[in-house]
């Protein structure tokens, strides 16, 4: 189970495991950008919701790997970023991934 795997170190990801035989999920909140992924399963998630990260995990079941890809970055200075975008990074870098690991771990 990959995050963030509709672009970038992700989607690299999803790729490799996929040539590697590997039966991925690969997730995204942009679904879209998972359309033109192929050989695996792609659904939509946005892993700042816990409730949608919560089902999603109920409805996938026990996975073998999971890869928290998902990450922010403010571009510009800590003098340009603003309170909100500092939660966001938190939001998205930490809590997301804390989420995901205990909602699988189980």
């Amino acid at each position: 189970m990959i995050t963030a795997a509709g672009q970038g170190i992700g989607r690299a990801t999803a790729e490799a495991f996929v040539r590697e035989s590997a039966n991925v999920i690969a997730t995204d909140i942009e679904g879209e950008s998972l359309e033109t992924l192929s050989g695996c399963e792609t659904r939509q998630l946005d892993v700042t919701d816990p409730s949608a990260v919560q089902a999603f995990a109920l409805e996938t079941g026990p996975v073998d790997v999971l890869f928290n890809c998902a990450g922010y970055v403010h571009s510009g200075s800590i003098l340009e970023c603003s309170e909100r975008d500092w939660e966001f990074s938190f939001e998205v870098n930490v809590a997301s991934m804390f989420r995901l690991m205990k909602a699988f771990l189980p």
